[in-house]
This record gives structure tokens, C-alpha cells and sequence, in this order.
């Protein structure tokens, strides 16, 4: 079946793109991140009541692709081979992709520091495996501005190009903000991170450059900087931490409109009460339908239809509570 990424993409990169063309990818693929919990926790009021199997969690990636209102899904290897061999994928139009690399600026089991840490490269996923359920990854790095490290995390990402060429697995790259910013001040990382995506793409042909990038929203300057630097480079926004229904909405909104074409969110769609309604209206705010605070209104109002309990009240989830989504709304 034709998959609505590579149409997307198409149109994209053609200069032919219009807001139904936004690619939206749902990120569940925190197994290679956070163990146990992980998977979510069974009251989304109270952690202290438990996280889900990883069964309930892969029954929560079938239903979403089943509902079809992504374009892409994210998952571990591992999560993908149990899934993918029941032909989820194969009379679908989602892509599936797994995270071929899982550095240590991700590590986050219960009580650990690695993620405060310089970040390491790391990759545990075997390419040639997952190869037969996938031909597409997300490969993560991360700049500190400290030589030796970014090196070895080119260094790393050099290595797995090459191997996915050979194998012709595609990939997209997700660059993160410093973890362990090194002589960086709060207001050169927008653009510390910026010329370091360009510099490092600059040395690629197509046949092994990233299909997008996957990174944090650092702000509508940064944003429009990079995604008017090259039409070929199509740039996505992750999620970062759960926040609230405004928060995520705005994210859509602001980044879509500073030049993003991509949105990959993990806890934004996992932490909430009810993830595939959440993604539906996704496409209503990215397109125009709604604006950010109506969508928040439409969301609880189908909570409320559902029998559904809000986390917060709808005065609380009208709050937008990520510092750099405030002040930039039209």
C-alpha cells in the first residue's frame, strides 16, 4: 500500500505543500528509554498505582494505527517485530519506523543520572534485523559544544549511515538540545543548534541524508531560520514533556506556522486521557479549523461526551505553560 508519508514528503519538497500535507508521527518508543515505566501509568493521576504491560502499550500503537490519523509510528524494535507480524502495517498507509540508536541523554531508569551526563553514543538496535519489518529509523544526536564528544557522536552516525546504505534503510535525524551545554548560554542554544544541523548535512547526497530532522521547537526565529535555509530540508518538532493540552496544541500551531513540516510527539499523545481523539484534532488546529484554545474546548468536550475524567479543568488546560510557546499565538 502507498504510504501517506512518502506522498507527503513529496509534496513537500516540490514546493507544493499545504497544510493537509503536515506530517504527524506518534512516537511510542519509550521502551528504549525508561523501562518499566515506560509504557505509561495506569492512572494518569496517581504513578503510584502502577505502569501498564507492554502488551496494553503495544495495543495502544495497533489502535492508533488502525484509527489512521497519523502518518508515521515510532516504536522499539522489539515492539515493532511483535506487531508487524500480525500484517498490521502491510494494509495500512502509516509508515513504521523503530529508533535505531538510543544514546545515554535518553536513559532514563528510575533513579539513574545518565541523562545529565555528557551524552554518549549508543545503539543497540541491529539494523540488518530490523531491516525485515522496517526500511525506515530515527537516529538521534546530540552537540554539547565540547569537541570530543559531538565528535564521537559524528563519529557514530558516519558509522550507521554507512550501514544503512548498504542495507537501504532510510532514516530521518533527530537532533537534540545540549544536555551538558558546555560555555553555552540559554540564548546561543537556538542557534549553537541550527549550524550545527547544517554544517553536519552539508557533506551528504540524498542517498544517505535524513528523509527530515527531529528536533526541539526552540522558537519562531530559529524555526524560520532553519526551514527556509533549504526547501529539501524538511524539518519536524518533538514533543519534549507532557504539558498541557494548550501547550501541545500551540506547539502544532506555532511550529507549523514558523516553516515546520513534521510534528513527533511521545508523552504529549501518552499522557493524555484519551490519545486518539487528542491526534484527531491535530489535524483540525494544523489545518486551520480550530485554533489552539478551541481545540482545547473541543478536546474536553469530547472527554465530557466519554464519560472521560479530565486531568485538569478546563480553565488549567487552557494554560500555556512551556516558556517558549508564550508570546507568539497568531
Amino acid at each position: 500500500m502507498i504510504k501517506s508519508l512518502d506522498v507527503k514528503l513529496k509534496k513537500i519538497t516540490s514546493g507544493k505543500y499545504r497544510p493537509a500535507d503536515f506530517i504527524v508521527a506518534d512516537a511510542k518508543d519509550p521502551e528504549m528509554s525508561g523501562g518499566a515505566s515506560s509504557t505509561g501509568p495506569k492512572d494518569l493521576a496517581d504513578e503510584s498505582k502502577g505502569f501498564h504491560t507492554v502488551e496494553h502499550f503495544r495495543q495502544t500503537v495497533v489502535d492508533m494505527v488502525k484509527h489512521g490519523n497519523i502518518d508515521i509510528m515510532l516504536v522499539a524494535a522489539s515492539s515493532l517485530e511483535a506487531i508487524a507480524r500480525t500484517g498490521l502495517f502491510k494494509k495500512s498507509k502509516v509508515t513504521p519506523a523503530i529508533r535505531a540508536n538510543d544514546a545515554t541523554d535518553i536513559w532514563r531508569a528510575r533513579h539513574s543520572t545518565y541523562a545529565k551526563e555528557m551524552a554518549r553514543p549508543f545503539r543497540t538496535a541491529n539494523l540488518a534485523h530490523c531491516r525485515k519489518f522496517s526500511d525506515l529509523g530515527l537516529y538521534s544526536v546530540t552537540f554539547n559544544n565540547d569537541l570530543s564528544a559531538d565528535y564521537a557522536h559524528l563519529e557514530a552516525y558516519n558509522a550507521f549511515r554507512a550501514e544503512a546504505s548498504k542495507l537501504k534503510f532510510r532514516h530521518f535525524l533527530e537532533v537534540f538540545n545540549p544536555n551538558a551545554p558546555q560555555n553555552l548560554s540559554p540564548e546561543q542554544i537556538p542557534a549553537f543548534v541550527n549550524d550545527n544541523i547544517l554544517r553536519c548535512v552539508a557533506g551528504m547526497t540524498t542517498a544517505d541524508a535524513p528523509l527530515f530532522l527531529k528536533m526541539p521547537f526552540n522558537g519562531r526565529k530559529a524555526m524560520e531560520e532553519l526551514a527556509s535555509y533549504d526547501r529539501n530540508l524538511v524539518v519536524g518538532i518533538l514533543g519534549g514533556s507532557g504539558g498541557t493540552t494548550r501547550d501541545t496544541f500551540e506547539l502544532l500551531h506555532q511550529g507549523e506556522k514558523s516553516g515546520a513540516r513534521v510534528a513527533l510527539f511521545g508523552r504529549k499523545i501518552k499522557l493524555s486521557e484519551s490519545p486518539i481523539d487528542l491526534v484527531h484534532l491535530f489535524r483540525r488546529v494544523v489545518e486551520r479549523d480550530l485554533t489552539p484554545e478551541q481545540g482545547v474546548k473541543e478536546y474536553h468536550a469530547i472527554l465530557r461526551k466519554k464519560n472521560l475524567t479530565a486531568v485538569r479543568s478546563l480553565e488549567d488546560d487552557q494554560k500555556i505553560t512551556e516558556s517558549v510557546l508564550d508570546g507568539y499565538r497568531k
